[in-house]
């Protein structure tokens, strides 16, 4: 049988396309000798194809590879195998794209896209010659919608789109010290950032429940109002809960400063580029050396701002994974969640609660859950997030489910912070739900009795103003009124202040000069 010129076009497929073909399939491509080919395969390809519609080539090379399956692999059916590659976009030799169909301010609708990708998939589009990232957050069956991580390059009309996959990172050690933005890329000038020995998915999965490790050790802040009434543990996730100016950020910013942490993540999402250089210049210049920070101001888009957090966190596990234990400082959940709503609403998703769709109350634990105690013998993630109050309503529905999920929350007053007492702990409406792993019996009975008294104190504020309160009537309240004051003072607290290693001490001595 002679060989017509045709039976030569793999060979001439593959000389032509060797620069797109990795190194390692182009030796074993041009290993393989075109003249011991089994024939069988190109007719039987030539007979699977025939009236095959175009658009479904890859279903009709599927059922080949099917047919082929007990056969050895030939020159044919590897360069068929390597074209249609699904498992890693990018080593196809093809990769199949899209075009821009439909634009509108933020969102994205592209049509070719409909059977090759994935909801959350992130894709490449071509705007002009630059290329804009973005991330699919609806596909029906004949387009996907796209909100751009940057919108404000705005591609036109038949632009085109390439899938990418999901997107992932491969955080480093040497990454502390560096500020990046969401999709973990340098923005601190000095330079591209080393690339870890592993990729990891940035939508990353919860720990299993039972391989986790307990959480058993307490830690001190140098905070002495959290150090007394609200004691954290490591791998515990607390909420700072407030109203906009009642010294959220400044509070965390202190409890950066603790020295029993390895590692610090700091995600600043929807802040003002002017806290961004307070926060790195002011209060952390002298532990930059153990921090990442992951940046997403307020100007930026509600892709960047929702993936900040999530950016964070697998950047926290990262370290965690080798040993750390970790902070992870989060400002704020409220604004990830306010740029949910956000792309929500892009995706006509229904709104059910004050305009949250149902999604955010999903979103909201899977995210939350990441951080705490890692697997037995791994570090551990010590979470804080600063939930912004819509209102000072302290059971607005994003609030009320956070507090849900949390170990516990310390809530500030906007009243306290009107007497100029700093930090503005609302002392009987915080809590920690592992507290009695850091308190010791002693510890532990004073915090009650104490806590009783500033409750009643607070609670008889206006009997008192009035002039109704007779001393020698209630022996709690004789005490409260005597002691509560001196509590107060005792707690107050700057940033500029020494951090306290054991408040109780400091508390002692106070109450003992009264």
């Amino acid at each position: 049988m002679q060989k017509s010129e045709n039976d030569s076009a793999p060979t001439d497929v593959l000389t032509d396309t060797t620069p797109m073909v990795s190194s390692d399939t182009k030796t074993s491509l041009a290993d393989a000798d075109p003249e011991s080919a089994d024939l069988k395969d190109a007719e039987l390809m030539n007979v699977e194809l025939k009236g095959t519609d175009p658009t479904n080539v890859e279903g009709a090379v599927s059922s080949v590879g099917e047919k082929q399956a007990d056969t050895p692999p030939t020159a044919l059916s590897r360069l068929l195998s390597f074209v249609t590659h699904k498992d890693d976009p990018s080593s196809r030799l093809v990769n199949q794209g899209g075009v821009i169909s439909d634009v509108a301010r933020g969102t994205l609708v592209a049509r070719g896209l409909s059977q090759s990708v994935l909801l959350g998939d992130t894709v490449c589009i071509d705007c002009d010659g630059q290329a804009v990232r973005g991330e699919i957050i609806r596909v029906n069956e004949e387009n996907v919608l796209i909100k751009p991580y940057d919108e404000t390059v705005v591609p036109v009309l038949m632009a085109s789109v390439f899938p990418q996959g999901p997107l992932f990172v491969a955080p480093d050690r040497s990454w502390c010290g560096r500020v990046v933005n969401a999709l973990g890329e340098a923005i601190d000038g000095k330079g591209a950032l080393l690339s870890g020995p592993c990729k990891m998915a940035v939508e990353g999965g919860v720990p299993p429940a039972l391989k986790r490790a307990r959480v058993k050790k307490g830690l001190r802040t140098g905070v002495k109002v959290i150090d007394i009434f609200t004691p954290l543990c490591f791998g515990q996730r607390i909420g700072i809960f407030a109203g906009s100016g009642v010294g959220k950020s400044t509070l965390l910013s202190m409890m950066m400063q603790a020295n029993h942490f390895d590692t610090v993540v700091l995600a600043l999402t929807g802040e003002r580029g002017r806290e961004v250089r307070d926060m790195l210049d002011d209060t952390l210049h002298n532990k930059l050396d153990k921090v990442v920070a992951v940046i997403a101001t307020g100007d930026e888009s509600p892709m960047m701002r929702r993936l900040a957090p999530i950016m964070a966190t697998t950047i926290a596990e990262y370290f965690s994974s080798l040993g750390d234990n970790v902070l992870l400082v989060v400002d704020s959940i409220t604004r990830y969640a306010l740029a949910m709503r956000e792309i929500a609403i892009s995706a006509h998703e229904p709104p059910v609660s004050r305009g949250f769709p149902p999604r955010i109350f999903s979103e909201l634990p899977r995210l939350l859950e990441r951080a705490g105690p890692g697997r037995e013998g791994k570090g551990s993630i010590t979470g804080v997030y600063a939930v912004l109050v819509d209102g000072d309503d302290h059971n607005d529905p994003i609030s009320d489910a956070i507090r849900g999920i949390l170990d516990g929350h310390i809530v500030l007053d906007r009243a306290i912070a009107a007497q100029g007492r700093f930090p503005a702990v609302d002392i009987p409406a915080s809590i920690s739900r592992l507290a009695p792993h850091s308190w010791t019996d002693e510890q532990r009975i004073l915090v009650q009795n104490l806590k009783e008294m500033i409750f009643r104190y607070e609670e008889t504020r206006d009997l008192r103003a009035m002039g109704a309160y007779r001393a020698g009537t209630d022996h709690i309240l004789d005490q409260a009124v005597f002691l509560v004051p001196s509590v107060y003072a005792a707690m107050k607290q700057s940033p500029d202040m020494p951090l306290v290693n054991d408040p109780y001490d400091e508390l002692a001595r106070l109450l003992k000069n009264q």
